[in-house]
């Protein structure tokens, strides 16, 4: 049997990692041609969309504010705005991927059968705290990581699949 450990927090690093790599190419992109990183930051494909540090921002949110919302029993979606530049959306990548290492696996296989409730506004959705993680929060990382990725593959990053994925966790040895 697959612990709940497993199935999520080395998901929730491997994205976190990517997106982040995925800051680094576009500042060095935007660098390149001269643009400035306002432009790769604030890319949208419509107007009503949120913008791509919507999008990590939701990385961090949709990961280790998930193990948050899970603790606490309830989560809401984050109506802050995003960090405002690189360096700030680094740092939120940062903090996130420090506060996913401090976790004890054990915690996290603890939250098993645990009731949680997903709120939005007068909204209310139940869930097993393991469904949630897998059914609501997985769906909702890789969502907004493809999506990061998208708008800058579409702003002219160069980009290829491998840098979406990240770093897959091969067997040792």
């Amino acid at each position: 049997m697959i612990r709940l450990y497993t199935a999520t927090v080395p998901a929730f690093l491997q994205q976190i990692a990517a997106v982040a790599g995925l800051l680094d190419r576009a500042e060095a992109f935007a660098a390149e041609r001269g643009i400035a990183a306002e432009t790769l930051l604030g890319a949208r494909f419509v107007p009503d969309m949120n913008d791509f540090r919507y999008q990590v921002k939701s990385v961090a949110v949709h990961s280790w504010g998930a193990i948050e919302g899970v603790r606490a029993g309830f989560f809401a979606p984050d109506t802050t705005p995003p960090p405002a530049d690189l360096p700030a959306l680094r740092a939120r990548l940062a903090d996130t991927r420090a506060a996913l290492e401090g976790l004890d696996p054990g915690e996290v296989d603890g939250f098993m059968g645990r009731d949680m409730v997903f709120g939005m506004g007068e909204r209310r959705a139940a869930y097993a705290a393991e469904d949630f993680l897998l059914s609501f929060t997985l769906p909702n990382l890789y969502f907004h990581a493809a999506t990061a990725y998208d708008l800058l593959r579409w702003q002219g990053v160069p980009l290829a699949k491998h840098h979406y994925l990240g770093r897959p966790r091969f067997r040792p040895g």
